[in-house]
């Protein structure tokens, strides 16, 4: 039997890059899967990749979660597939780059809509679901949580807070019996990487692949992450074995992070 069989799970921005590769993972281990996203051709093409690679039940649900009725409309097509929730990754939220302090208000409140907020709601409404099946949430967050960047404020903003509110929800999760974690990834290989660093090659006047070459040294990494970096440790948290890991947040980030804690 495969470790995650008769669970499902619910992956928040699973219709591509880091999210997309969980849900397979997570479908491969058994689990039936519903991905959500705002671009419903997008979410169509991953339910096809996962089904193609999968016997699990994939399911999907195009909305906006930066807003309230986004999420209860998630929440609600996501019960109505599989009637209860074993595990809930947030994965969505597309903060900006930018250079302060031009950067407006608004880049400030659409990263903590989507990314911040969304969490924060989608963990309320699937809690008694997640309590009831002694559940697993996990926040795919990022390592900018840790180092604050002059240039990615909004995002190192955004992911210290939700890093903050996942820690204490691990602290409800003693109560309630359900494990919370959370990943901080580093520069990984995605669509929305590759927009920040052309973000970022503009106000340098220099190309994408100087941008990317002086991260990966000023890192002192080897390489870019990929997706798949990231979505074998997430399903070995989502498994039983691994349940004595509580209330941890663990950088997959090729030693970028140079602090212990």
């Amino acid at each position: 039997m495969k470790p995650l069989s008769s669970q499902a799970a619910f992956i928040s921005g699973g219709s591509r890059g880091i999210g997309l590769a969980i849900a397979k993972q997570l479908a491969g281990d058994g689990a039936d899967v519903m991905i959500s996203g705002r671009d419903n051709q997008q979410i169509q093409k991953a339910i096809a990749e996962i089904e193609a690679e999968t016997s699990s039940v994939i399911r999907g649900y195009a909305g906006d979660l930066a807003t309230p009725e986004g999420c209860n409309a998630a929440f609600a097509a996501h019960l109505d597939a599989f009637q209860k929730c074993n595990i809930l990754i947030h994965s969505a939220g597309a903060t900006k780059g930018g250079v302060f302090p031009d950067q407006p208000d608004g880049d400030y409140l659409d990263g903590f809509a989507l990314k911040f907020h969304a969490g924060v709601r989608l963990s309320r409404l699937f809690w008694p679901s997640l309590k009831a099946n002694s559940g697993t949430v996990i926040m795919i967050i990022g390592s900018a949580a840790r180092t604050p960047d002059p240039k990615f404020m909004v995002g190192g903003s955004v992911n210290a807070a939700l890093a903050n509110y996942t820690k204490a929800l691990a602290g409800q999760g003693l109560v309630d019996d359900v494990n919370v974690n959370w990943i901080h990834p580093g520069q990984t290989e995605t669509d929305r990487l590759t927009g920040l660093l052309a973000t970022r090659a503009k106000d340098e006047d220099k190309s994408i692949e100087d941008v990317m070459k002086e991260r990966i040294k000023a890192e002192g990494i080897r390489r870019l992450g990929q997706p798949e970096d990231v979505s074998g440790i997430v399903g070995f948290l989502c498994r039983a074995e691994a349940r004595h890991i509580h209330g941890t947040g663990i950088s997959v980030d090729g030693g970028a992070t140079k602090g212990y804690f």
